[in-house]
């Protein structure tokens, strides 16, 4: 052994737990298994004593739909439309491209209540509609993060900075994986491009490797990679894999990197998941009439059969299943991404397909047991944005006040919860901050989120952040 590495070895924390036998690689090993989760190994007793939910199915529409357009109804905004806005919205306010003495913006859409909630409901959502009373609608989201990036980061890592876990990590971290042959946390795209934050958005930051979550596509390989090179059978793979993983063993005893044990079981889950994910992410398997009520298409890339995939997956037990839908971002600064043309495109591709996921797993009997959330990473203003002098209507970005739906997983169905003022500017009743909304994820899957933490910069870091500030929202809870 090189001496520096000997040296390294010898005052590193991860030699002493490794001689506990509680190196991270061995935890995370140990997880995957079903043994001791890691959440009693390395954070405390973080397990409560009920589950409402197994599984998360979060779909995050980035860029942000506009919640004054769908969900949050405002007739005094609509009454004094293009009226120069009241200066207290603006004054000291940030903005990410709003400049001067802006205009109000009313509603583009009418509205309607529905179900024995009253929920206010655009006509853009049909679908929506029909099922709020099955709904959480939470109108009173805030949060402190104004630009997309930052935003997106805060709300899956509870950091607006790189480096931090996503709550998928934190969750698989927590609680393991229900199929060894699986990952136990999987994510899909749609709308042709990544979302702003990138793979941070689902990468195991601090965590493990192994807790990161798994990109797979809807045409093509599911995975990249994952299947044999051209000449390669799984038996010559089942012979390279074993003199790899004694490669790394011998290198994991001599040098004590516990990441080398994470290696070894990446490793093992490609080549197990070879066989188990080309068969659930087939859905060509569904009946007709599956298909197209979710209004999918097999070998297709869209929403669509990413809500199909997203059911077949929990119902494999995927724990934390991510779905990111771009192209939400409404500026106004063109027919490409205005409220008149872009709006209702965005939404025409993602009512139907939701609400279908939602009866779907309620019929299957997965909807008790499957948490499932619909948002972006902020809201809309209430004036419009009018770039550069653009004629086209469009709204900025605005932290103060946002609207996200869920379902299932322990809820309170057919609740609307919170209020904003007149101009849907500012909250007046029932904030709820985005470390609020994580801690009542991770309490609802039976997750304690004041003591799921792993040691990291000296802290015991924790996706809700450092302080006890965060709040489980029972408000919400059935």
């Amino acid at each position: 052994m090189h001496p520096q590495e000997q040296y390294l070895k010898s005052v590193t924390r991860r030699q002493f737990l490794q001689k506990c036998q509680l190196g991270l690689g061995g935890i995370a090993l140990a997880s995957l298994t079903g043994q001791a989760t890691p959440a009693r190994a390395a954070g405390g007793n973080a397990r409560l004593a009920t589950a409402k939910a197994k599984n998360v199915i979060y779909l995050h529409m980035a860029g942000s739909p506009s919640q004054l357009e769908l969900f949050d109804f405002k007739p005094e905004l609509k009454k004094r439309h293009d009226q120069p806005c009241p200066e207290e919205f603006f004054k000291n306010q940030r903005f990410a491209f709003i400049k001067g003495h802006p205009k109000l913006l009313g509603p583009v859409y009418s509205f309607k209540q529905y179900g024995e909630s009253g929920a206010w409901i655009s006509n853009l959502m049909p679908n929506v509609a029909r099922i709020v009373d099955k709904l959480t609608i939470v109108r009173s989201m805030h949060t402190d993060q104004f630009n997309h990036a930052p935003a997106q980061l805060f709300c899956h890592t509870g950091n607006p900075r790189l480096g931090w876990p996503s709550m998928g990590s934190w969750v698989t971290y927590g609680l393991g994986s229900e199929n060894e042959d699986l990952p136990g946390y999987v994510v899909l795209l749609s709308g042709g491009s990544n979302p702003s934050g990138g793979k941070a958005l689902w990468g195991s930051g601090f965590l493990p490797g192994v807790y990161q979550g798994v990109q797979c596509r809807s045409t093509g390989d599911p995975i990249l990679y994952v299947s044999n090179p051209r000449g390669m059978s799984r038996q010559v793979r089942r012979q390279t894999l074993d003199a790899l993983g004694d490669l790394n063993r011998l290198q994991e005893q001599q040098v004590g990197d516990p990441e080398t044990l994470t290696r070894i079981e990446q490793f093992e889950l490609a080549y197990r998941m070879q066989v188990a994910v080309p068969e659930v992410m087939d859905i060509s398997k569904e009946t007709k009439a599956t298909i197209d009520r979710y209004g999918a298409k097999p070998g297709a890339a869209s929403f669509g059969n990413n809500c199909l995939l997203a059911r077949r997956l929990v119902e494999q037990g995927v724990r934390f299943v991510q779905l990111f839908d771009y192209g939400w971002d409404t500026h106004g600064t063109a027919q490409y991404d205005d409220l008149k043309h872009q709006l209702p495109k965005k939404v025409k591709q993602v009512d139907q397909p939701l609400v279908a996921l939602i009866e779907d797993l309620e019929e299957r009997g997965l909807l008790d047991e499957t948490l499932v959330i619909w948002g972006g990473e902020f809201g809309r203003t209430s004036m419009n944005e009018a770039r550069n002098g653009s004629k086209f209507l469009g709204r900025d970005h605005h932290p103060h006040a946002y609207t996200m739906l869920m379902a299932g997983g322990g809820l309170k169905p057919g609740l609307v919860h919170g209020e904003t003022d007149d101009f849907g500017y500012f909250i007046t009743e029932g904030q709820v901050e985005v470390h609020d909304l994580q801690a009542t994820i991770l309490h609802q899957l039976g997750l304690n989120p004041f003591k799921l933490s792993h040691p990291f910069q000296g802290l015991n870091a924790r996706l809700i952040g450092p302080t006890m500030d965060p709040v489980v929202k029972k408000e919400l809870l059935a």
